[in-house]
């Protein structure tokens, strides 16, 4: 793109989040201060870290890129994403904090007393940190690349290299100064260039999102094709095109109907336009599943619930992200509405995930306004980068410290933050093809198949055993890994075989909790004896148990 201001703006947000890093190192010295920064963080802070780490790179370039590409039909991700949040206000939230568990595993022990449930609660929480950080790291290797050129694994290795120094050496006592400081940034990077945006579109004589006779390239635009599709073009001729074909358009020239995206108004603007049969509604209630229940399941939120100082801050803490969150909703989807007017040549390239860091430029114009945006934007994105993935991060490496090499010291915790980075670092150099909101949406409903029930019913059901949870999660779980792995490794599919893999949590959801439910009726004999007081533990008020 030749913006020179955008590599300093990127350089500035990566420094600011290493001296962040630093300062927290100065007050992180005990393991508690490592795996849950004392549980001294107060609400207000907390909800800033969690907004931070939580509006990641699906966030920040996936939603506005699914809505260029496939409308309203998407406008459930980020309210179900938002939503996550009241669920995990009303089940969780509270009763997780008053365990007094610092992880994931700690709870399913401390609930059910099963050493081996824990084993199998450690394994689905390093692999849901995984395939959620994979993206993330792809994510910043897609946005280095498209605004500064350079290579794909720079954006990646960077990221991975300073979310490890920084987790490893201050971990979650540094890394709540760091998220705090991102969420505000992010916000700020997406607000500004969208008031200047509707500005430009208000002065443009508010062109249709979505005219009659379709888009139009409104400059002369030669593409650079990234990914594999079929264009149709305004005289009925189809041409394949595959990676690195370029193609040129004159000013006005109509924009050809790509395969796989919805090209017409009418696509474009009803839902579950998929398919002549229930495909569509299928997946749309699968997707709200996913993301609604989901959240209360990801391991890299709910840690951040242990470091607060009781079950009321945890509620409060809650509340705050929940009017965050929805907030911050509001400004990706207005990004992916005006790329249907200024970026359309990214439904050609297949770039739909760059729409964010693209339109300043693309409808300011190639002035210091316009580049200058440009440069905000992508320091946003960067830092959701580096936010999420330093939550993620910090959840991984807690678990793999006290469970995988068993230290549950510094040392140990340090050591594990190593692993659990070059991991996924490994991984985003080889996968750099793969859409970024499909991903982390898999990431959600594994996990609303997974913990989601474990914790709903071991908060809320006294008679949930051992053999019913690991029941449960490896049934409801396994199956929603089944369908990941399908997604993203597997041949192409078609017809409803493709929806119930890439969008499983409607049938693997149900399945854990029956499963779950059903094993636990079969073996109640193995009911914990101690579950009288531990339900105790995990609802009264800290006020009446002291």
């Amino acid at each position: 793109m030749g913006n020179g201001y955008v590599v300093p703006a990127i350089v500035a947000v990566t420094l600011i989040t290493v001296g962040i890093g630093f300062y927290g190192l100065r007050l992180a010295r005990t393991t508690s201060d490592f795996l849950v920064a004392s549980r001294t963080v107060s609400p207000t802070w907390n909800a800033a870290a969690i907004g931070g780490e939580y509006l990641s790179a699906a966030s920040f370039l996936g939603i506005a890129g699914l809505i260029l590409k496939y409308g309203v039909d998407v406008l459930w991700y980020p309210v179900g994403f938002a939503a996550g949040y009241l669920a995990l206000l009303l089940f969780v939230a509270a009763p997780l904090r008053r365990s007094g568990a610092f992880t994931l595993p700690d709870f399913c022990e401390l609930r059910l007393g099963s050493r081996r449930l824990r084993t199998l609660a450690t394994v689905f929480v390093i692999f849901i940190g995984w395939l959620y950080l994979v993206p993330q790291l792809q994510g910043a290797g897609l946005t280095l690349a498209t605004v500064a050129g350079s290579p794909y694994p720079v954006g990646a290795l960077l990221v991975a290299a300073v979310v490890t120094a920084n987790v490893a050496l201050g971990g979650m006592r540094a890394i709540t100064f760091v998220q705090a400081f991102q969420y505000w940034l992010k916000l700020t990077a997406l607000a500004v260039p969208a008031i200047f945006l509707a500005l430009q579109w208000q002065a443009d004589a508010r062109p249709a999102v979505t005219p009659p006779d379709g888009p139009a390239f409104r400059t002369a635009t030669t593409v650079v094709v990234e990914h594999r599709a079929a264009l149709t073009f305004p005289d009925g001729t189809i041409r394949e095109v595959r990676p690195g074909d370029e193609l040129s358009f004159a000013a006005g020239d109509p924009v050809p109907e790509v395969s796989g995206v919805a090209n017409g108004a009418t696509d474009w603007l009803l839902p579950s336009a998929a398919g002549d049969d229930d495909r569509g509604l299928f997946a749309t209630y699968s997707l709200i599943l996913a993301t609604f229940l989901g959240t209360m399941g990801l391991p890299h939120v709910l840690v951040r619930f242990y470091t607060n100082p009781d079950g009321a801050s945890a509620r409060r803490t809650t509340l705050v992200v929940l009017a965050m969150v929805g907030v911050f909703y509001l400004l990706p989807t207005l990004y992916g509405v005006l790329g249907r007017i200024y970026t359309p040549q990214l439904l050609v390239s297949g770039q739909t995930d760059a729409v964010v860091v693209l339109l300043p430029e693309a409808a300011l114009g190639d002035g210091v306004t316009g580049r200058l945006l440009s440069a905000l934007v992508a320091a946003g994105a960067f830092a959701a980068f580096l936010s999420t993935s330093s939550g993620l991060l910090t959840s991984v490496a807690g678990v793999i410290s006290t469970d995988v090499l068993g230290h549950g010291s510094v040392r140990g915790f340090r050591l594990a933050t190593v692993i659990a980075g070059g991991v996924p670092a490994v991984l985003a150099l080889n996968v750099s093809g793969l859409d970024v909101s499909q991903v982390v949406g898999l990431a959600f409903a594994v996990a609303a198949s997974s913990f989601c029930p474990l914790l709903v019913l071991g908060i809320w059901w006294r008679g949930l055993t051992d053999l019913g949870a690991a029941a449960g999660v490896l049934v409801g779980g396994g199956a929603a890994i089944g369908a990941v792995l399908v997604t993203v490794l597997g041949p192409p599919l078609t017809g409803w075989p493709a929806t119930l893999t890439t969008q499983p949590a409607a049938w693997t959801v149900p399945l854990a909790f029956t499963v779950m439910i059903a094993v636990s009726m079969a073996t109640r004999r193995r009911t914990p004896v101690d579950v009288g007081v531990t339900m105790l533990r995990l609802h009264a008020p800290e006020s009446l148990r002291s």
